[in-house]
């Protein structure tokens, strides 16, 4: 799988061989591990008794595009904030946020990058990783607020059930919006990086803040994630265990990074609709739904 990965890398990215040196080591545990947008989504999700589309939520620097999915009748809604992976607010994600919905959540999906850089369609990973590389864990964090503030007083969100989830560079977001927002129920991250060098925009990794982290989390690995190795996972639940965290995690055997990323290769229908399956069970457990 690896090796077919990195053929579709070399086909995207014409790289001299110091350059493809140094994308390896920024994508290791995220684009590398899954392979670049190579396909239309399997799931379609429809808008039907929902709303859904873009709004915009007033963050430092101008407005932030968030796209958002709820039912089209109610209020006081569970909801659920989702991280973006490295490609930014495609499809894949929005259509994440109305599966959410049909569930009966708010869904809410902040485009975080939108200062760094435009990500949509792009597939160069020299492109790529230094847009999200250089999105610093404070302004992440804030904005990751402001779009759960404007979620509960603008689109009838319930500020005592709020959850949040992410896939990829999303789910090591996850990991640390967990340590920093007391006010979630619950969390879930699916294939998050938790160990990694640090660097100016994020000085710390998910393993450094495992002490903090407020809520249970839901980790969802794949045991052939050649870019998070699963001794890094079990160093993530030794240290949130010495830490009195009751957080879960369930490592998919022979299962690559992306196995839930309808449109890449990656793709793992039984794994994916698992791991659908134990997100719903774990919000429900946790006072989400």
């Amino acid at each position: 799988m690896q090796g077919d990965i990195l053929g579709l890398m070399r086909t995207a990215v014409p790289l001299t061989r110091r350059g493809f040196v140094a994308t390896s080591a920024i994508t290791a545990g995220y684009t590398l591990a899954a392979g670049p947008v190579i396909a239309q989504t399997i799931v379609k999700t429809d808008t039907d008794g929902l709303i859904a589309g873009d709004i915009k939520v007033a963050v430092a620097g101008g407005e932030m595009t968030v796209y958002r999915a709820k039912p089209a009748s109610g209020s006081n809604f569970p909801v659920v904030l989702v991280n973006l992976e490295a490609f930014g607010l495609h499809e894949y994600i929005k259509d994440v946020t109305r599966r959410l919905a049909k569930l009966g959540y708010l869904a809410v999906a902040p485009d975080i990058y939108f200062r760094q850089g435009n990500l949509l369609g792009a597939t160069d990973f020299q492109q790529i990783m230094p847009i999200i590389n250089s999105k610093p864990d404070p302004e992440l964090m804030a904005d990751l607020d402001a779009t759960l503030a404007y979620a509960t007083s603008k689109e009838g969100g319930d500020a005592n059930r709020m959850a949040v989830t992410g896939f990829c560079r999303g789910g090591r977001n996850v990991w640390m919006y967990a340590a920093h927002n007391p006010k979630l129920k619950a969390a879930v991250s699916w294939y998050g990086t938790v160990v990694g060098n640090p660097s100016a925009a994020m000085p710390q990794n998910p393993i450094d803040v495992a002490a903090t982290v407020k809520v249970p989390v839901l980790g969802l690995y794949g045991g052939a994630d050649s870019g998070i190795p699963v001794d890094t996972v079990e160093k993530m639940k030794a240290a949130l265990k010495a830490a009195g965290n009751p957080s879960e995690f369930v490592v998919y055997p022979d299962t690559p990074h992306g196995f839930h990323a309808d449109y890449r290769p990656s793709y793992r229908p039984e794994q994916a609709a698992d791991g659908w399956k134990r997100l719903q069970e774990w919000f429900k457990k946790n006072g989400v739904a």
